[in-house]
């Protein structure tokens, strides 16, 4: 009994970390759109503009789209064939746990130094709270000014005062996103 208690907590553990570093990712996309037709890009200022986060994140997770598109080829460009849109969404999260661990104890008359009553248990109540956050990243067809690939990233956002580790969580969120295009090429693995 002791070594399963023993192998629970680092298991536990690495659930917990595991669960507040992932991104789960979606993406939806027009099937008529050739996408081996699209080889440049340029950011749709009107839609950043809309994107309701400061402007210094705007920029980090501009830096991280161009890097992301520059790694599959596409080249910036005055005219390009995509646009690149984005847009953010947030909400606080509030997690209560209640961790009663062995309610129960001593029931009847006796001595037991651990308990006073007819029962006993360890354990409590406890609130996290977390930013849960959504980043959308949509391109444009600049041709028909429609859309033809969205993807979107959500996941738990660290308020954290370190600037390096806020940029990483950043590009770690426009990357998984841009995994999934082309659709073409995510479909076929």
């Amino acid at each position: 009994m002791k070594n399963i208690k023993l192998l629970g907590l680092p298991l536990l553990l690495l659930v917990f970390i595991t669960s507040c570093s992932s991104v789960s990712v979606l993406s939806d996309y027009d099937q008529k759109a050739d996408f081996n037709d699209y080889k440049t890009y340029a950011f749709y200022k009107t839609g950043i503009d809309k994107a309701q986060i400061s402007d210094l994140d705007k920029k980090r997770i501009l830096r991280a789209i161009e890097t992301e598109m520059s790694s599959r080829g596409f080249v910036k460009s005055e005219k390009p064939d995509l646009l690149v849109s984005i847009f953010t969404k947030e909400q606080e999260r509030v997690d209560v746990y209640n961790n009663n661990y062995g309610w129960g104890g001593a029931w009847g008359w006796g001595y037991n130094p651990w308990a006073w009553g007819p029962g006993f248990g360890w354990g409590g109540t406890s609130v996290s709270a977390s930013t849960q956050g959504s980043l959308y990243i949509d391109l444009i067809d600049n041709n028909t000014n429609e859309l033809v690939w969205q993807g979107k990233g959500v996941g738990t956002l660290s308020n954290t005062k370190n600037i390096a580790k806020k940029e990483e969580r950043i590009r770690e969120f426009v990357s998984q996103i841009l995994e999934q295009y082309p659709p073409n090429a995510v479909a076929m693995k």
